[in-house]
């Protein structure tokens, strides 16, 4: 069993970075969205500090599994965290922000109303906008390659 699992991993390290990031993000994001419903639905604290904290859970999770196994990437870890944080915290504000607005166009026209509340719609929205937002700041500014100089 461990060879079919070595197996597989050598085969994702070799796939484009997107696909992995987006493996890496079916985790951090079954692991963030239990978290917000569990704070939204059970906890019952607010939309803005569950979404928050659902974020910052999944995106620990995120940080070491990108670095180490999306992008694979050498950088140094102290500016990395830092760029990582801005990355995160920009799209999330982004993202659920908008989302927010979003859910009180979507849930009275598509009467998704009656089987979700308007916050929890919002949460569903602002995953995506976070996904593909967080992925071009992560490939682009926290882990981007330096580009090797050349001397003429």
């Amino acid at each position: 069993m461990n060879h079919l699992v070595l197996m597989w991993v050598i085969y994702l390290k070799r796939t484009n970075t997107f696909i992995r990031f987006l493996l890496v993000g079916i985790v951090n994001t079954m692991v963030g969205l239990s978290m917000m419903f569990l704070l939204l639905n059970l906890i019952g604290l607010s939309y803005w500090f569950s979404t928050f904290f659902g974020n910052a859970t999944g995106a620990i999770i995120s940080y070491f599994l990108n670095r180490s196994f999306t992008f694979q990437s050498n950088v140094d870890t102290k500016s990395s965290v830092l760029r990582f944080t801005a990355v995160i915290l920009i799209a999330y504000l982004f993202s659920f922000k908008l989302s927010n607005m979003a859910a009180e166009f979507v849930s009275p026209r598509f009467y998704l109303h009656n089987i979700l509340s308007k916050d929890e719609i919002a949460v569903f929205i602002g995953v995506g906008l976070y996904t593909l937002t967080n992925y071009l700041g992560q490939r682009l500014i926290v882990f981007a390659p330096k580009e090797k100089i050349r001397c003429p």
